[in-house]
């Protein structure tokens, strides 16, 4: 077993909708599975890299990559969940490279990974902003395949291949009623894009980011 690690700081009604092929250009890694090339943390906790996939330990802060910024394109996760509730979530839109654990929430969009929560905070919702088709994350232990759909302003969520969520930058959003809720308001057509290390209690492991540009 090989350990990296980075210290901080350095719908929907049930209807199953199939993924559309993809398009564009080949599929470019964003993670090499060796190690934390071209990504950053901010805040406290880190990931590691434990058998080829990145591992979310100690508390609240986001991974970045510095890379190009991602817009018109499909973004592939592949995670799991260890034992007990996994929290997490792949931050998009993000108008500048993070400096600190909150900016991809109040500046970005924030598509939440956590089976226990409701719909507007489980898997596949657009964080309290966009609410998702309940019940599709996989058992605990079993890798779970997000295509995160951007084009121009539409997100489209699908999980395991369902469509589980879509939201246009312009529609109506519920009122924000907690600080740790994102600011309400636009975001760019492309951005730089995140994973959270929610807390000290989630072990969330991803074994693949990537990106197929449109």
């Amino acid at each position: 077993m090989r350990i990296l690690g980075l210290a901080a700081g350095v719908m929907l009604t049930g209807l199953v909708y199939l993924l559309p092929a993809a398009e564009g250009g080949a599929r470019e890694q964003l993670f090499n599975g060796r190690d934390l090339t071209g990504w950053r943390m901010t805040g406290p906790g880190r990931f590691t890299v434990e058998d080829g996939a990145l591992k979310t330990e100690g508390g609240m802060g986001l991974l970045v990559f510095d890379g190009k910024r991602v817009g018109n394109a499909t973004l592939r996760v592949v995670f799991k969940v260890g034992q007990g509730r996994g929290n997490s979530g792949v931050f998009i839109r993000m108008p500048g490279p993070a400096r600190e654990p909150w900016y991809g929430v109040h500046n970005g969009y924030e598509v939440q990974i956590d089976a226990e929560g409701d719909e507007w905070h489980a898997t596949g919702a657009l964080y309290s902003l966009a609410k998702t088709a309940k019940g599709s994350q996989r058992p605990n232990g079993e890798w779970n395949t997000m295509d995160i759909e951007i084009r121009g302003q539409i997100t489209t969520v699908y999980l395991s291949g369902a469509k589980v969520n879509e939201f246009s930058g312009g529609q109506a959003v519920p009122e924000r009623k907690q600080w740790h809720e994102p600011v309400r308001g636009p975001r760019p057509d492309s951005g730089y894009i995140g994973l959270q290390n929610h807390d000290g209690h989630s072990t969330v492991y991803f074994k693949e980011v990537s990106v197929v540009r449109h």
